[in-house]
């Protein structure tokens, strides 16, 4: 299976060509959009090259969310504390974004090494603000305790009105994510995926993964959610988190697998529907080819029974 790369390429493709170019005077508008309606606008002016405003539109949220000022819980926060004072949050933000924030590329350190990081974690920018109250709550796990000011059933955003859920214990974190798709072919391919996922989690070497269930009808810990938001084709899948799953370095791949798990499904659905359009259509061609083979002998039956002649027999000759 394929696992989605945190960083957007648009972003740091965009990002590192101007940090090699800063001292140029070039003018940068470019947008991008990215897998759940998450939109990017990058604008660079001729006047101040070192500058960057990026500004970020996100999924439309349900009702069940919790948004702060446009953002999700914790968001501005955590975008202080992963760029320092390399960005300036921009209040209001363009139209028809949640946020703009102004990045100072001179301020960049001059390791490059340390400042391919930086921009990295700049491309990460969906990590970053979607991923805030995951991580605040995880956080939270890895000391054995529960965020304050957090309800017993958190709902987050990660697609266009829909939603997950968290249950924040002190010992784990339940993390249930309704799964829903459009197309009937989509709802067929992601269940049978889904149930697989589940079944190879129980082999030998994942071991230490987070246990994983799916289960076609709501779990006991979605008790009091929104009708809506429990309206499914596909069921849904649960996670358990323990603090040992977000220790260290683990933490930031534990919040972006679990904010980006909807896509990582689509993704492997699209990939197998690719998969069986390919077989389909080789096995049509071979079927043509065999078919054209056998053409050239029916052909030659029937010149050879167009060919045929019968000598006509005379009785003169005979005596009698």
């Amino acid at each position: 299976m394929i696992l989605l790369q945190s960083p957007s390429r648009f972003l740091l493709q965009t990002l590192s060509n101007r940090v090699q170019n800063l001292e140029k005077g070039v003018e940068l508008d470019c947008n991008s959009v990215e897998f759940d309606d998450v939109r990017y606008h990058i604008q660079v002016s001729m006047r101040y090259p070192q500058f960057v405003l990026l500004s970020m539109s996100l999924p439309t949220p349900p009702p069940e969310t919790v948004f702060i000022g446009g953002l999700p819980y914790g968001a501005i926060d955590a975008i202080k504390a992963a760029y320092g004072v390399l960005v300036q949050i921009l209040d209001p933000p363009r139209d028809g974004f949640n946020l703009t924030m102004k990045f100072n590329l001179s301020k960049l350190p001059p390791d490059e090494e340390q400042r391919q990081a930086i921009l990295v974690k700049i491309a990460s920018v969906r990590e970053v603000v979607l991923g805030a109250p995951i991580r605040l709550i995880l956080k939270h796990l890895a000391s054995r305790t529960v965020a304050p000011n957090v309800d017993r059933l958190v709902a987050l955003v990660h697609r266009p009105m829909e939603s997950f859920f968290l249950v924040p214990q002190a010992e784990k974190v339940t993390v249930v994510l309704p799964m829903r798709f459009k197309d009937s072919i989509d709802t067929v391919l992601a269940t049978s995926f889904l149930q697989e996922f589940v079944a190879a989690r129980r082999t030998t070497g994942l071991n230490n993964a987070p246990p994983c269930s799916w289960s076609p009808s709501p779990p006991l810990e979605l008790k009091g959610a929104p009708a809506q938001a429990l309206s499914v084709n596909a069921g849904f899948v649960t996670f358990v988190i323990f603090p040992r799953h977000v220790e260290g370095k683990k933490l930031d791949r534990t919040v972006w697998s679990l904010s980006t798990f909807r896509a990582y499904v689509s993704y492997h659905v699209k990939c197998s529907e690719g998969f069986m359009h390919t077989r389909m259509r080789r096995r049509v061609e071979s079927l043509i080819l065999a078919l054209d083979r056998a053409k050239p002998d029916v052909e030659k039956s029937r010149k050879a029974a167009n060919s045929r002649s019968f000598k006509r027999l005379s009785l003169k000759g005979n005596p009698g």
